[in-house]
């Protein structure tokens, strides 16, 4: 737990499973909400979390997000502040479907939106992520000085920022993401100084076998290092 001679810690969550048997790749777009199961992983990232000491709780606006922050809200007695620095990266595959027998990659008329991973050049510049959910990850830490707080927030915003504190390069395979549905990737401050960066799974052993293929994905199985 922090601590009040200066230390501070910062969850980045990601949300729960959605319900989305189409197959779509849902992005920003409204009217995609937690599956049951995710509303059972939610419940289990409160039930840990909310025993930590977080007084200050953020969210992306987007539905998921928001179902995934109510139970860690309910139980510290927080209002989450909704924070569109926080929201899921914008992407031009938005709305096509990459599941039962389709995927928008095999066209070649979307082959040129994959001409540069690193930018990509197919959504908003990972440069650009990584500024807006650092601005917001800095203002919860400076909301909750000694204590904790906790970001609710997607996959891929999560991740990018992640590399970028730890000078990684942001050319990944997304199927190898450390950051699958409700783990915790935990930002340790002393003072304003980062110094520690921990990944966990709360929900772990709820996680469906399909979305097993991150590494650490078999539940409750940790990772710190130094950035």
């Amino acid at each position: 737990m922090a601590d009040s001679a200066g230390q501070t810690v910062v969850h980045l969550v990601r949300h729960g499973e959605v319900h989305n048997p189409e197959g779509v790749l849902y992005g920003r777009r409204d009217g995609y909400h937690l599956s049951d199961l995710g509303l059972q992983m939610a419940e289990r990232v409160a039930e840990v979390l909310g025993e930590r000491d977080i007084v200050h709780l953020r969210s992306s606006p987007l539905e998921r997000a928001q179902e995934t922050a109510a139970p860690l809200a309910a139980a510290r007695g927080l209002t989450p502040v909704l924070d569109p620095r926080v929201i899921e990266s914008a992407n031009v595959f938005e709305g096509k479907r990459f599941g039962h027998g389709e995927n928008a990659l095999r066209k070649p008329s979307t082959w040129i939106h994959l001409r540069n991973p690193l930018r990509p050049s197919w959504g908003e510049p990972y440069k650009e992520v990584v500024a807006r959910v650092l601005a917001a990850v800095h203002d919860a830490r400076d909301a909750a000085r000694g204590h904790e707080a906790a970001i609710v927030s997607h996959q891929l915003p999560i991740w990018v920022t992640r590399l970028s504190l730890e000078r990684r390069s942001f050319l990944h395979d997304p199927r190898r993401r450390q950051c699958t549905l409700c783990s915790v990737t935990s930002l340790t401050f002393t003072g304003d100084d980062l110094t520690t960066i921990a990944y966990s799974e709360p929900a772990g052993d709820l996680i469906p076998l399909r979305d097993k293929r991150a590494p650490f994905s078999a539940g409750n199985a940790p990772d710190s290092r130094k950035p």
